[in-house]
């Protein structure tokens, strides 16, 4: 019996392991051996054809951000005001469908995925559509004189943020939507019960227990919207180029593979103290350690 407990405690311990050994394999080959090549990349030189050679070349990483500060600035700017958009879009739609949605709630969460049955390209060029200078949409602002007559859209500032709001809010939807599914109303009842009224009850209880759902959804907003390339390419302008664009330049156009690699690892640095930083603020700690 005693050998019986002993090959059942050694299979417990082992089994954990056996379970995440091949999410940890894939990462490894897929995330971390490529990062590594990519550091290789960001410390090496290279001549006037694009071959590298590693030298150990750190001040690649400094050229990086003194070169391109400008669009490293607008691209945390940008993706900072389509999060902001976002919550603001997504938490209402989201609280009405967790709360308020009764039987036609799969159908609205339905309706909150349909935007990913299309090519993300597709749906930022029918934004494009959306917003020429001859289309609907701008018409009618000139009619309501909320822009001039030779008012635009289109390859602005505002064009881009529109852009990935639209394409990123339902990222930010769905991690709300978690958070209040899992809020016991009967909470909300209780302050009620205590002579809070309905916004304090908000405020106090169902607010501070949906933050982790904010977290995630301003993560998986976040990130992606400041790295993105299409939007500002399809809807802005040489003067609205993101980071993004510059990385895929680089890569592709002038072939400098040192400076894209160094410009993604400095990116990928002020986003890892961004996301500290908004962690501690949040108080999220469950989702931060």
């Amino acid at each position: 019996m005693a050998a019986g407990r002993e090959g059942g405690g050694k299979r417990g311990t082992w089994a954990p392991w056996a379970l995440m050994s091949p999410a940890v394999l894939w990462l490894t080959l897929f995330f971390l051996v490529p990062v590594y090549f990519l550091l290789r990349t960001a410390l090496s030189n290279v001549d006037f054809v694009g071959n590298t050679t590693f030298a150990w070349r750190w001040h690649n990483f400094s050229e990086a951000w003194t070169t391109y500060n400008s669009e490293f600035i607008r691209s945390f700017w940008y993706g900072a005001l389509a999060t902001l958009l976002c919550i603001a879009l997504g938490y209402p739609l989201a609280y009405v469908i967790a709360v308020r949605g009764g039987r036609w709630r799969n159908m609205l969460l339905g309706l909150v995925v349909v935007p990913f049955f299309t090519s993300y390209l597709i749906r930022t060029l029918a934004w494009k559509t959306l917003l020429q200078d001859r289309g609907p949409f701008v018409s009618l602002l000139r009619d309501v004189h909320l822009i001039g007559a030779n008012g635009r859209l289109l390859s602005t500032p505002a064009a881009v943020i529109g852009g990935l709001t639209y394409n990123f809010l339902p990222f930010m939807i769905l991690p709300i939507y978690v958070s209040l599914e899992k809020i016991d109303l009967n909470l909300v009842a209780a302050a009620k019960d205590l002579y809070s009224n309905p916004w304090r009850a908000f405020r106090k209880v169902v607010l501070p227990l949906s933050l982790p759902g904010v977290f995630a959804g301003s993560l998986l907003t976040f990130i992606p919207a400041s790295g993105d390339f299409v939007n500002a390419s399809l809807l802005g302008s040489p003067q609205t180029s993101m980071i993004g664009n510059v990385v895929q330049g680089n890569f592709l156009a002038t072939v400098n593979y040192p400076s894209a690699a160094a410009i993604s690892f400095v990116f990928m640095a002020i986003i890892l103290v961004l996301v500290l930083l908004y962690a501690r603020v949040l108080g999220t700690e469950e989702l931060s350690v």
